[in-house]
């Protein structure tokens, strides 16, 4: 008969279907005395219960005695559950007394569903654990990690800064809105760098405490329960003196993206970590979602996360003061766990952010087990409409800033000499850059969720440079750096491809940068032309293949490095400053960010009338020739804008008005510098068109129609589309 009776299967129930059975038997479960709060969860096993070790032992029948945090661990068969934490064990003889008091075994619900309870016996910590100490810092810059301090009633209130974020316009530090809390707006907020007292910005009015769950989890049941997200922003003073580096782990990865589709049990177990101010690295594992922590007027607060230790036992170190710290997916721990290797990533993923703790005491145990609550990075950004500044000092020393890629890519659009060409390009224009109007309105996109559509010319920053490592050396070529040996004799990049064109090949190229140091890593042997010429020979190959989706993404991403090459600070040894003197090595990230973005109205206009006005440049055949377009964007670049002057013109003015003083000196050379990349792009695009005979391939009518941008994105998220390579992958044949 079992055959006709609908059973479902407990081992595939989501995290929807858990909510949806703590809702319905909410009433119920409060209420019981000896609960003090719920979870989402796998089913704890005993460590002496014979399934701890096999998923298939037989069961005995013996009472096994209270479940709690240190002689329980879930395991990869545990089945989900609604984890129960309860301040009482009530063995059976109890529980046929008083039936009334258990814990339902199972929730039940309409359709059949049956949800597993998972009781377990903690006791709430009653001291307090004391807060964290001042931290010192040996970095002369305000950034993650480092504690911030508020002033207010007389004392001093202490939290962690989490991130650098940004909303299109300004940048803030991330902190726990509790630190700020009752302070009024434009109050300052301090940091310590090397020990001395320094104001890094002011409190906004942007903050937010708790949202109901169906606002951040739409489709998530969780009658009168409000998530706790407890967030606020502060707005910085300068730019220029805030690394966005994580203080202790380095730079961002990219942000765990969650969603009611994506928020599964998966996530229980997960290895996490935490720097924390001081140097104390932490390390745990999640143990719950939506953790029922605290209930007041008859509204439930939860925590998206619960994160506990990794192994029964240990216990997270937290303490007051630490809110705001990043729990990071620890991807080594992760892969090694499943036998992938170790190989560390890039950058560390954000998951989470910490605004509290808890302390759980075990039976017959004198000590507590310390677990974290945090929300989901991710769902801070989407409450408070930011997102995260990944790696925007170190990690992008060598990239452009959003303006000017956005910018070029844009103004090129406008740019082509064939009645089809234009229509594609016109048609594709807001796919491949920015508007004007969104530029000077400070709409730019940005990569905190990275399942949605970048504009295709920045998604070699924001999206490659996290997914495709040998894409480094595609964005610069230090051009004014004399080789060494008797094969260069002191000649520089640009003095070889236009004297010897037997020097016009990657492998020579590599055996330049081993003339200078033969150690010298890929991701520092600049390969940028070559990489202009694969992208022509991809966009040759989908206009001859009809291909038009093709065709406009490898186009669109070239935007970005034709854009890098009309940047003097890209294609110079001087990328940074002078490599002895860390004074200069805030020069690219003031000139390519700061200044442009406090000049881009002008920006837009300045380029989009220098583009307007231009002749039409001669057309090219072949991916060498488009190769020696770029070289040559990149002298005229040198010649009318050189890096010395870019850094001797930096070294005048410090502090406020920096940028101002540098668009004065250098912003007129500038937009003739993008102008002249928008033109080159034009022409590359267009000799791409003519040899892949687009004309004749495409009617007027697909020309004028969009591509869609899901089809764009499912492209550049494809590794073997437009691969990326080091330098010494590279050949001529290849390019051919």
């Amino acid at each position: 008969m079992d055959r006709f009776i609908r059973r479902a299967d407990p081992r595939t129930l989501s995290v929807r279907d858990l909510l949806e059975a703590r809702d319905q038997y909410h009433v119920h479960i409060a209420n019981l005395p000896t609960v003090i709060g719920t979870a989402m969860g796998r089913y704890r096993i005993r460590l002496d219960d014979p399934n701890y070790a096999d998923e298939h032992a037989e069961q005995t029948g013996k009472e096994l005695g209270p479940r709690t945090l240190d002689n329980s661990n879930f395991r990869p068969w545990s089945w989900p559950c609604v984890l129960v934490f309860v301040t009482e064990w009530l063995d059976r003889k109890t529980l046929s007394r008083h039936p009334e008091l258990a814990v339902p075994p199972v929730l039940y619900l309409p359709d059949g569903r049956q949800v597993r309870t998972c009781p377990v016996l903690v006791q709430r910590r009653v001291a307090n654990l004391p807060p964290a100490d001042t931290a010192l810092y040996a970095a002369d810059k305000f950034g993650p990690n480092f504690q911030v301090h508020v002033a207010d009633q007389g004392a001093t209130r202490m939290g962690v800064a989490s991130a650098i974020v940004e909303d299109g316009a300004c940048a803030f530090a991330l902190v726990s809105r509790h630190v700020t809390s009752g302070t009024e707006p434009g109050a300052p907020v301090f940091a310590l760098p090397r020990g001395k007292k320094v104001g890094i910005g002011h409190i906004t009015l942007r903050s937010v405490d708790a949202l109901p769950l169906a606002d951040i989890y739409p489709g998530f049941a969780g009658r009168d329960t409000r998530l706790t997200l407890d967030a606020a922003l502060v707005k910085l003073d300068s730019i220029g003196s805030t690394n966005s580096q994580y203080l202790g782990v380095g730079g961002f990865g990219p942000v765990i993206d969650l969603s009611s589709d994506k928020m599964s049990l998966n996530l229980i177990g997960c290895p996490l970590f935490t720097e924390l101010p001081g140097g104390i690295r932490t390390e745990g594992c999640v143990h719950g979602l939506f953790y029922r922590h605290a209930s007041v007027g008859g509204v439930d607060a939860l925590a998206e996360f619960l994160i506990g230790p990794r192994r029964p036992g240990q216990t997270v170190q937290t303490r007051p003061g630490d809110s705001g710290a990043v729990w990071f997916w620890d991807e080594v721990a992760d892969r090694a766990a499943k036998d992938q290797g170790a190989a560390p990533p890039v950058n560390f993923r954000p998951l989470a952010v910490q605004w509290g703790g808890h302390g759980f005491g075990a039976l017959h145990s004198n000590r507590a087990t310390e677990f974290a609550l945090a929300t989901g990075f991710s769902s801070l950004c989407k409450a408070l409409n930011v997102e995260l500044v990944e790696d925007w000092r170190s990690g992008q020393s060598r990239y452009w800033g959003k303006v000017g890629h956005y910018n070029i890519g844009y103004a090129a659009c406008f740019a082509l000499q064939t009645a089809k060409a234009k229509a594609v390009f016109k048609a594709n224009a807001t796919a491949i850059g920015v508007s004007d109007e969104d530029i000077t309105a400070g709409k730019l996109p940005g990569a905190t969720q990275t399942s949605k559509f970048i504009a295709l010319a920045d998604v070699p920053d924001l999206v490659w440079r996290s997914t495709r490592g040998k894409d480094k050396a595609n964005h610069f070529a230090d051009m004014d750096e004399p080789g060494r040996g008797p094969a260069f004799q002191g000649r520089t990049l640009i003095q070889l491809w236009q004297q010897d064109p037997a020097s016009r090949d990657p492998q020579v190229w590599d055996q330049f940068y081993s003339s200078i140091d033969p150690a010298r890593k890929p991701a520092h042997r600049g390969a940028l032309p070559f990489r202009v010429a694969e992208l022509y020979k991809v966009m040759v190959q989908a206009a001859a293949a009809k291909q038009l989706d093709a065709y406009v993404c490898a186009a669109g991403v070239l935007a970005h490095y034709i854009g890098d090459a009309c940047q003097p600070l890209h294609v110079s040894q001087l990328h940074h400053g002078q490599p002895d003197d860390a004074d200069d090595d805030k020069v690219h990230a003031v000139y390519e960010d700061d200044m442009l973005n406090q000049a881009a109205d002008e920006v837009v206009v300045g380029v989009k009338q220098r583009v307007g006005a231009a002749v039409k440049r001669p057309l090219f055949t072949g991916p060498m020739a488009a190769a020696d377009a770029v070289v040559q964007l990149m002298r005229r670049t040198i010649e009318e804008l050189p890096p010395e002057e870019v850094l001797e013109v930096y070294r005048r003015v410090h502090g406020r008005g920096q940028s101002a003083a540098m668009w004065a000196a250098l912003g007129e050379r500038t937009m003739n510098r993008m102008a002249d990349g928008a033109l080159t792009l034009a022409t590359v695009w267009q000799s791409a068109w003519k040899e892949g005979k687009g004309e004749q391939n495409f009617t007027a009518a697909a020309c004028k129609l969009p591509v869609p941008t899901v089809r764009l994105k499912k492209l550049y998220d494809t590794k073997g589309f437009a691969e990326s390579h080091w330098l010494h992958e590279m050949t001529l044949a290849g390019l051919a």
